[in-house]
């Protein structure tokens, strides 16, 4: 009987790709931890992000970026955040728990979504065909963050430069995400 060995891969890893220009990737290695404040118990849980990150948890809509690790902490609504790192090995959950202890409710995401980074002049440009959301630098600044749905795929966008945005949407269609994405680009290009 042959023998086999299961790897364990994201979905869009090895994507790395440049459009005149524009450069796609997939990042490598990030992992995706929810945070869900208690009620009753947001002090606490704020505090220890405080202490444990090096920096406030920002307001929904707003990310930061951690001093301890450069983790990036994004808030999404008044009781829910992520936080995001880079982290090969599968214990994420353990290690956002290991900085803030049992102040709020953890879920490793890792798996359950994929993300893209977008770069270059036309990055904007690129995205605005698809994204229904005003993404001008006038309203949607450096840091900036928002659910939104692009090509029918649900898909959380954020501001990370002057012209790069992350994306992430989910996992199980990260195949038409990706296609969605490339077609803009090549639109533009």
């Amino acid at each position: 009987m042959a023998e086999f060995t299961l790897t364990s891969a994201p979905p869009l890893a090895g994507v790395d790709q440049t459009f005149d220009g524009l450069h796609l990737r997939a990042p490598k290695d990030l992992a995706i931890v929810a945070v869900a404040l208690p009620l009753g118990g947001e002090d606490a849980a704020l505090a220890a992000i405080r202490k444990g990150y090096g920096a406030d948890l920002p307001a929904p809509g707003k990310s930061a970026t951690a001093q301890e690790d450069g983790a990036t902490l994004l808030r999404l609504a008044p009781d829910q955040a992520f936080i995001l790192f880079h982290r090969a090995e599968p214990d994420a959950e353990t290690i956002v728990a290991g900085r803030i202890g049992d102040t709020a409710y953890l879920t490793d995401q890792t798996d359950t979504w994929v993300a893209l980074e977008l770069s270059g002049p036309r990055a904007r440009t690129a995205l605005e065909r698809i994204c229904p959301l005003d993404i001008h630098p006038d309203a949607f600044a450096v840091g900036d963050a928002a659910r939104t749905v692009m090509e029918h795929l649900g898909t959380i966008i954020l501001r990370t430069g002057q012209d790069s945005f992350l994306l992430l949407s989910a996992s199980s269609s990260a195949g038409s995400f990706l296609h969605a994405v490339e077609t803009s680009i090549k639109n533009v290009s």
